[in-house]
C-alpha cells in the first residue's frame, strides 16, 4: 500500500480522557491500519485536514451532564455525513453521540463497572457476524446510561441488567458499544472492531512498517538540504539508536552523533552500546568521558528532583559543547537535531479535555535533552513521532539492528542515580549497584525469561544490616531486585519468579559483590508505586 492508499485509510480517534486511548490506537494498527489520535475538542479544520475514513470517539472519566463536558467541534456531524465517514462511539463516545443527536442519557440506577455479559438483540450491523441471542463477555466502566435513543437508531445489545450496550443508525454510518472493545477484558472485542472497520466500512488494511521506513526515508531525504549536518545524542536505548539509525541511512556521514559516559551507566554498558554502534550499525559516534564532570556536580546531593535537575543541565552543557566543536570542525552549523520522540510522547504533551491543563510542549521537554539552548536554533527532525515502541522495535528490525539490542529493558535518562537513594557519590555505591545489577540481568537471560519481562534491575539501598558471613559479623548494605511486567509502561504488575531462582541468586549477589548481606524483592504494582524508585 503506497504513502496515498494509508492516507485515505485513516481511522482518527478523539480522545476524550480514556485510560484506554492509546489502546485502541495500538489494536487497530495491529490490524495494518493506520490509526491516529488527537485531542477530542480539536477544531473541526485539524480533523478535516487529516482527511479520515472513520473516527472514533473514545471513553472518558467526564459525565455529559457535567457543565464542562469535553464535545467534538461544532460542525462535526455535518462533517461526517456529508462525508460519509463511520462513526464508532465508545462508553462516552456513545453517550455523546446520544445526548448531541437529541437522544437522553442519564444518572444511571444501576451503574456497571468491570466485567458484564451482554446479549444480542438484533443480527446485522455491529454484530453482523452473531446470531440474535448470543451472548459474550465485556469490560464495562460507566455510571449513566443512554435511556432514550436519536431518530432513526437501533438497540443492538442489552447487557444482563437490560441496559444500552451497543447501538447503531446504519443509514447515517453511526455506532455505538458502551462497553471497552480494546481491552482483553473483552474476549470478543477484537472480533467487533475487525467486523466494524473491514466489513462496515469497507478499510483496506496494508499499513506496514517497510512503508513506513520508505517514507520516512523520502521525507528527511527532502527535507535535508544536501549539505546540511545533523546531530544527535544517543543515550543507549532503542528509541534514539533507531532514529539514529534511520537518519544515517538517509544522509550517511553528515549525521553525528555522541554518547556521554556521565558515571551513571550499567555494567560496562560504554563498551557494550559502543561496540554496538560502531561494528554493527556503523554509525558516525563520538563518545565523551563527562565521568567526573557529572559525579562532581552530585556530590551532597540527595533530594531526587534535585538529582535530575542536575544530570539534565550537565547533559545540556556537554551537547551545547559537542555542537560549538562540531562548528568549528565543519565550517558551519548543524541544523538540525534528532530527537527519539514516540508517539506516546506526542499524545501526552496534548492532554486530553478535563485534565486541567492545555496544550504544552514542554511537559516532555525532559524525555531526550532535557531542553536545548534557545540560541542553538536547530530544527527538529522525529522521525519515530508517529509510533509506538512495539513498532519502533519493528522498524529496528527492518534496517538491521540486532535483535538483542532491541529487546533491551528501558533505562532511565538519569541512569542509576535514580536506583542510589540519597547522594549516589559516597563510598563506592555505584559500583555495588553494577556488580549486582549485571548478576541480576545475566541470570534473567541465563533463565530465558529476559523478554517475558519488561524491565528488570537492582537498587541499593543506603541501609547497613546485621549479616553473618564467613563466621563473621558483617554490617553491609541491602540490595532490592525490582522486575515488572508491563504493555507500555504506564501500568504494570510485578513478575512473579520461581523460588529456587530467588534463593540461587540471593546467594550468588552476597557472595560476589562485596559490601552486600542481604537482597530483598520488591513486590509492588504500578499504581500505586511507580517502576523506578525515585
Amino acid at each position: 500500500m503506497d504513502a496515498q492508499d494509508v492516507k485515505s485509510n485513516v481511522v482518527l480517534i478523539l480522545d476524550f480522557g480514556s485510560q484506554y486511548t492509546h489502546l485502541i490506537t495500538r489494536r487497530i494498527r495491529a490490524l495494518n491500519v493506520f490509526s491516529l489520535c488527537v485531542n477530542g475538542t480539536s477544531s473541526l479544520k485539524s480533523i478535516t485536514d487529516l482527511n479520515p475514513r472513520v473516527i472514533i470517539l473514545s471513553g472518558g472519566p467526564h459525565s455529559v451532564h457535567a457543565p464542562d463536558a469535553p464535545c467534538f467541534p461544532p460542525g462535526f456531524i455535518e462533517y461526517v455525513e456529508a462525508n460519509k465517514v463511520h462513526v464508532l462511539g465508545i462508553c462516552y463516545g456513545l453517550q455523546l453521540l446520544v445526548q448531541q443527536l437529541g437522544g437522553e442519557v442519564r444518572v444511571g440506577e444501576k451503574q456497571e463497572y468491570g466485567r458484564m455479559e451482554i446479549s444480542v438483540e438484533k443480527s446485522g450491523g455491529l454484530f453482523g457476524y452473531k446470531n440474535v441471542g448470543d451472548r459474550q463477555t465485556v469490560w464495562m466502566s460507566h455510571g449513566d446510561e443512554a435511556v432514550k435513543l436519536p431518530e432513526g437508531f437501533e438497540i443492538v445489545a442489552r447487557s444482563k441488567q437490560g441496559i444500552v450496550a451497543a447501538v447503531e443508525n446504519p443509514t447515517k454510518r453511526l455506532y455505538g458499544l458502551q462497553y471497552h472493545p480494546e481491552v482483553t477484558h473483552s474476549p470478543e472485542g477484537m472480533e467487533t472492531l475487525k467486523y466494524f472497520l473491514f466489513d462496515i466500512c469497507g478499510i483496506t488494511a496494508g499499513w506496514k512498517m517497510q512503508d513506513v521506513l520508505d517514507e520516512e526515508l523520502k521525507v528527511i531525504t527532502s527535507t535535508v538540504g544536501p549539505t546540511d549536518h545533523v546531530i544527535c545524542a544517543l543515550s543507549g536505548g532503542v528509541d534514539s539508536t533507531v532514529a539514529a539509525t534511520l537518519v544515517h541511512k538517509a544522509i550517511g556521514d553528515r549525521l553525528h552523533c555522541v554518547f556521554v559516559d556521565n558515571g551513571l551507566l550499567r555494567w560496562q554498558e560504554r563498551e557494550r552500546v559502543m561496540q554496538t554502534f560502531e561494528s554493527d550499525l556503523h554509525l558516525p559516534v563520538t563518545c565523551v568521558d563527562a565521568v567526573d564532570q557529572f559525579l562532581s556536580k552530585l556530590k551532597g546531593v540527595t533530594e531526587p528532583e534535585k538529582k535530575r535537575k542536575i544530570i539534565g543541565n550537565e547533559f545540556i552543557n556537554i551537547f551545547d559543547a559537542f555542537a560549538h566543536d562540531l562548528e568549528q570542525k565543519l565550517g558551519t552549523k548543524p541544523a538540525y537535531l534528532v530527537q527519539g520522540t514516540l508517539y506516546p510522547d506526542v499524545i501526552e504533551s496534548c492532554p486530553p479535555p478535563g485534565s486541567g491543563r492545555t496544550h504544552s510542549h514542554t511537559i516532555k521537554s525532559h524525555h531526550n535533552v532535557g531542553g536545548l539552548p534557545k540560541d542553538m536554533k536547530l530544527k527538529l527532525i522525529e522521525p519515530l513521532k508517529l509510533l509506538f515502541k512495539d513498532e519502533v522495535r519493528e522498524l529496528g528490525k527492518i534496517m538491521g539492528v540486532p535483535p538483542p539490542f532491541l529487546k533491551r529493558h528501558p533505562f532511565p535518562g538519569p541512569g542509576l542515580a535514580v536506583r542510589v537513594p540519597g547522594d549516589v557519590t559516597l563510598e563506592n555505591r555505584l559500583d555495588i549497584l553494577r556488580r549486582a545489577d549485571e548478576i541480576f540481568i545475566q541470570a534473567i537471560k541465563d533463565a530465558g525469561i529476559y523478554d517475558a519481562i519488561w524491565q528488570a534491575f537492582a537498587v541499593f539501598m543506603p541501609v547497613l544490616t546485621v549479616g553473618v558471613q564467613g563466621d563473621q559479623r558483617t554490617h553491609s548494605y541491602a540490595i532490592t531486585l525490582r522486575a515488572v511486567t508491563s504493555q507500555d509502561g504506564m501500568t504494570a504488575d510485578w513478575y512473579y519468579f520461581d523460588h529456587k531462582f530467588l534463593a540461587d541468586l540471593s546467594t550468588k549477589i552476597c557472595n560476589e559483590v562485596p559490601g552486600v548481606n542481604r537482597v530483598l524483592l520488591d513486590i509492588t504494582s504500578k499504581p500505586p508505586s511507580t517502576i523506578e524508585w525515585e
